[in-house]
């Protein structure tokens, strides 16, 4: 379906959900020139797109990832063929909470460089950033923020430049001799970019950074390959671009706003950057500025080609989604009102695997509800439900018992194991497994605690009980044991004849959940 997007040159992004970060999967036939005050990272997919960010005009193919910083002006357009793009937005207000002089930040990527990891680390963290939004799974917001946490500390790493060299922008992690010459660049060209409408001198800045003209305007050169006079022209000249587009002021108005001395200056350093004087590439682009009159045309993309693009572009984070996720979940029926007729369900549950040795760290949340002592309601190969109480009784609790142990893990533990084996075996069994417990003929308030114990508990009492006595530490003793503890939530429910519980386990563990009446 062919999507139009209403924006004017200037974009104000919305997020949703209580996400800072937007994701779009798309063909992309036009998004005309705009800016915004958000970070967007477009990463090609599939086919080819063509990128005009200021006066530079990029092909990107499939594979390529391109950031580009707030403020920037862009535009993207189709080449002819079909491509999918992903475009990821982060909210600069949000994250900057987090990050010191984010806002201020450059960041840029270097696609002449297509080997180099950092930018595989890139593309990996963007693709798991619209998996989780695209699986939806239960916290996934919590997840996404995360992952985008981890992209940012990725892009402050190894992708912030900081000025201008040759056209080009440097690597600012690059400059590992010279990182307080790189922190006093920020300042100035913050500075400059605050300041650009009026007259600013070296001199002015070389007092507020304390040192002699003479040696900034060398450093300036040195590092930036321009001299303070061509990066404040270029600053304004860039910055004029969004008066020459967004607005019908003239020429002279936008040279003296944007602090020329005379419009023919402003008119040699336009050219000399963009290739066209203002007024032709005014008139150039004008019809292309995003505007309720000029909307982007895009097909978003549907789950199915996400999945499929993603797939052939980034299998490891497919499989790690979609094939490893792919489990079907199981639902377990239970009748109360059928199940209180019975004075005793007899149990399917193996129970003799809790009765050996090696599963000792394991069994503490069955052995916990075989302590109940209750009546069973129902059973099977992974699930137990029982109840205190009586045969006439009204139910007004339930404990629920759920184990994940498929057949394969189930067979190793029916011939002799020792425990450093079994270890081994725990670390690698990573099966998982969603189960729905649905409990109908129940109805009212409820107050539920769930004691989780979760693969890393498991193989953190395993460790502890594997450990000969007096090898480690006293510290490293009581960090061991807290992560061999369980996880235990407590909430309430209100129902009406039927109560669904959700329980995902992975690897070897289980889950004892207590419901009482309020």
């Amino acid at each position: 379906m062919r999507t139009k997007v209403d924006i004017m040159l200037k974009e104000k992004i919305f997020y949703k959900d209580g996400i800072p970060v937007n994701a779009m999967v798309a063909n992309v036939r036009e998004y005309p020139i705009h800016f915004h005050n958000d970070l967007e990272i477009a990463y090609v997919l599939a086919g080819t797109i063509t990128l005009k960010n200021g006066y530079y005009t990029y092909t990107l193919k499939q594979g390529d990832i391109y950031i580009l910083n707030d403020k920037e002006i862009h535009s993207y357009y189709s080449t002819g063929e079909d491509n999918i793009v992903m475009i990821l937005q982060l909210d600069v207000s949000y994250f900057s909470n987090y990050y010191d002089n984010f806002k201020n930040c450059f960041f840029a990527t270097d696609m002449e460089n297509e080997t180099d990891e950092n930018l595989d680390i890139l593309r990996e963290l963007s693709v798991r950033i619209v998996m989780e939004m695209l699986q939806k799974e239960n916290n996934y917001q919590d997840k996404v923020i995360e992952s985008a946490h981890n992209l940012i500390c990725c892009l402050m790493s190894d992708f912030r430049c900081f000025t201008l060299e040759d056209g080009k922008f440097i690597n600012e992690i690059s400059q590992k001799n010279n990182k307080v010459l790189a922190g006093r660049l920020h300042r100035i060209t913050d500075y400059m970019y605050e300041n650009y409408k009026r007259k600013l001198t070296l001199g002015e800045i070389a007092k507020r950074e304390q040192l002699s003209v003479f040696y900034l305007s060398h450093a300036i050169k040195a590092s930036t390959g321009v001299s303070f006079q061509e990066l404040l022209n270029f600053i304004r000249v860039e910055e004029s671009e969004k008066l020459l587009l967004g607005t019908n002021k003239k020429i002279g108005v936008i040279a003296e706003e944007c602090g020329f001395s005379a419009v023919r200056y402003y008119i040699k350093h336009f050219e000399k950057w963009f290739e066209l004087p203002p007024a032709e590439y005014r008139e150039k682009y004008t019809d292309k500025v995003s505007s309720h009159e000029v909307s982007a045309v895009m097909e978003l993309c549907g789950p199915d080609v996400i999945e499929e693009a993603i797939k052939n572009q980034a299998k490891k984070i497919y499989n790690e989604y979609i094939i490893e996720g792919s489990y079907k979940p199981e639902i377990f029926e239970v009748n109360i009102s059928e199940c209180a007729e019975m004075t005793q369900h007899e149990s399917e549950f193996p129970e003799e695997i809790f009765e050996k040795e090696v599963m000792k760290a394991a069994a503490r949340p069955f052995n916990l509800f075989k302590s109940l002592n209750e009546n069973i309601l129902f059973s099977n190969r992974n699930c137990m439900v029982s109840t205190s109480a009586s045969n006439a009784a009204p139910i007004n609790n339930l404990s629920i018992f759920v184990f994940n142990c498929e057949d394969e893990f189930h067979e190793k533990l029916e011939e002799p194991i020792g425990k450093e084996n079994f270890l081994e075996s725990l670390k690698t069994y990573d099966s998982e497994a969603e189960m729905i417990i649905r409990c109908t003929g129940v109805s009212g308030g409820f107050r539920i605690v769930r004691y989780k114990m979760t693969k890393q508990n498991v193989i953190s009492a395993c460790e502890e009980w594997t450990r000969a006595t007096g090898t480690l530490n006293k510290r490293q003793a009581l960090l061991n044991s807290w992560s061999s503890l369980p996880n235990i939530e407590v909430g309430e429910v209100v129902v009406s004849d039927t109560l669904n519980l959700r329980v995902k386990l992975r690897g070897l563990s289980a889950e004892l959940i207590l419901i009482d009446r309020k």
